[in-house]
């Protein structure tokens, strides 16, 4: 064949009606078109003082605080908790040696449900996806060696968030540190979980209660400490969307600030204290989407505490959050391509200004991490900070016209959300009703038939798969003996301790409960007397009762 044949064969016929493809369809999460490029017409009325302002400066979308990582790293916090508390103090100790610069607490599940390890319905859940914490005697065990005036620890838990600062508080003093030098978190967020989680104790009502107590007593007592981390993460493995792992939690928070100001504070005492914990990454992850809703989130909560609650202190303005790489985006298959997620979700939290970050492992699909997964899920942060540049200057997105436009539209929808719920009685009431936990649900099914046909693209499941079979990874596995071997510990401290005490302070902790009166003035006896976990809740739910979840399916 001839070159001319060659030319002629390349050519279409005279009148062809074939059209040449057009670039590609991209939607947002919610729903809008992406435009293939952005404009200055796509800001327009941006104002700059408004919209943006300088970094450290009202209303803050460019971060709280004016150098931001130029002065101070965020807080590389890896989540851990392993079976005793021996294994956590190890495994700390591990991370910390490692470059770690905060501690993040795990617990297992009985502890989380106010049930102690000897309880029958926990026979099967002893340490497996935490640390089994009983009686104060644990917690000083897993504290061993780890000067407290010297490191800030998030707790995550919830029901049980009061019997677990308590014990905190108490390790400290007999470390010689005070209250007043603590520093850390107790998630503390009972209303996500209601719509997200499930390890609820007692109704609504008396668990606002319990959180008011917290804050009141942080207020007068820990002021360094933060009394509640309201959670957006467990909200997007729900279902919920971008807009809505801010809006959400948000209105969350408000409920607990409305809680506490009847007590007759003042927002500028309790806006300082309330910390969230915000999500990046996710089955439905977008980096631009991550980074742009968190801007959003900072601007839209300055707004709020300025123009609804009339807050004067900057502090109350400055939305300080810590960020989880979100587990559920990572995947059982091919579970070396999550160390490429983890690290993608990780420069999202970067760019977006988070102040700590915890991210999962390329193991979450399978167990607690391994101590190589999560060294290497510290490494990825120590490679951001340090090998990138991305903490050379700060909000380094800043005036771009596609990342402005959509933090423009994120906050924009975040207030939408809020007003809905708002107009139909508010976030309590849609939880109670669990029109809320409705609406997510759809929502997760929704993505999750996207995936399945292929539409939402999954590397290595439901794309680009391999043939070949793979090498199998390590995983952690529990000590099948755990439950014996903690059940044996608190048969000891059961049976070493004063049970008329004992008895005594439950009676008081009861009472306290039933006047209406913050119960931490009688929390204290009980913890130090060794009452468990378990039985502090159940002189608690003879008081509160129990919470029956509503049908939402």
């Amino acid at each position: 064949m001839g070159a001319s044949d060659v030319a002629a064969k390349g050519k279409k016929p005279a009148g062809s009606t074939e059209k040449k493809k057009g670039p590609r369809e991209a939607y947002t999460s919610f729903g809008e078109p992406v435009k293939v490029s952005y404009g200055p017409k796509d800001l327009s009325g941006f104002d700059y003082e408004q919209d943006l302002g300088d970094p450290g400066a009202y209303p803050f979308t460019r971060g709280i605080y004016p150098t931001m990582y130029r002065s101070q790293l965020w807080t590389m916090r890896p989540y851990a908790g392993l079976a005793t508390a021996e294994e956590t103090n190890e495994r700390f100790k591990f991370l910390l040696k490692s470059g770690q610069t905060g501690l993040s607490l795990a617990f297992d599940l009985p502890t989380q449900l106010g049930m102690d390890s000897d309880d029958p319905p926990a026979r099967y859940d002893v340490g497996k996806l935490g640390v089994a914490v009983d009686t104060l005697d644990d917690m000083e065990r897993l504290f061993d060696g780890i000067p407290l005036d010297k490191m800030s620890t998030s707790f995550t838990i919830n029901s049980t968030a009061a019997i677990i600062l308590a014990m905190y508080v108490l390790v400290g003093k007999k470390q010689g540190v005070s209250p007043e030098a603590l520093r850390g978190t107790v998630q503390n967020d009972i209303l996500k979980e209601y719509v997200a989680r499930g390890t609820w104790i007692f109704p609504p009502k008396p668990s606002m209660r319990l959180i008011a107590d917290t804050i009141e007593y942080c207020i007068n007592h820990i002021p360094r400490f933060n009394p509640i981390s309201v959670s957006a993460t467990h909200l997007c493995e729900y279902g919920a969307r971008a807009e809505q792992s801010v809006s959400l939690p948000f209105l969350n928070a408000l409920a607990y600030i409305e809680e506490v100001l009847k007590r007759g504070y003042s927002v500028d005492q309790i806006a300082p204290l309330i910390v969230f914990h915000m999500a990046v990454g996710g089955r439905n992850f977008h980096l631009f989407e991550d980074v742009a809703k968190l801007r959003a989130a900072r601007r839209l909560w300055a707004r709020l505490m300025k123009e609804r609650y009339g807050a004067q202190n900057p502090e109350s303005m400055r939305l300080k959050f810590s960020t989880g790489a979100l587990g559920g985006g990572m995947t059982a298959a091919e579970p070396l391509n999550n160390i490429t997620r983890g690290a993608l979700f990780g420069l999202a939290a970067v760019l977006a200004g988070t102040r700590s970050l915890n991210m999962g492992c390329f193991d979450e699909a399978y167990a607690i991490p391994s101590d190589l997964a999560i060294r290497t899920a510290l490494r990825v942060q120590q490679i951001l900070a340090y090998e990138t540049g991305v903490t050379d200057t700060v909000d380094p997105l800043a005036g771009s016209y596609y990342v402005e436009s959509l933090t423009n539209q994120m906050e924009e929808r975040m207030r939408k959300t809020m007003a809905d719920y708002e107009s139909r009685g508010g976030i309590v009431k849609a939880i109670e009703e669990g029109t809320l936990q409705r609406d997510l649900a759809r929502q997760s099914y929704e993505l999750q038939e996207k995936i399945s046909k292929g539409e939402k693209v999954l590397v290595g499941v439901n794309r680009f798969t391999s043939k070949e079979e793979e090498k199998p990874i390590e995983v952690y596995r529990a000590n099948p003996k755990i439950r014996d071997a903690q059940t044996a510990r608190l048969k000891e401290v059961k049976a070493k301790r004063d049970s008329k005490k004992v008895q005594g302070a439950l009676a008081a902790l009861r009472q306290a409960a039933e006047k209406e009166e913050n119960i931490f003035p009688t929390l204290f006896p009980a913890v130090e007397a060794r009452a468990t976990v378990g039985e502090i809740i159940s002189a608690l739910k003879q008081v509160f009762g129990e919470y029956q979840e509503p049908r939402t399916i």
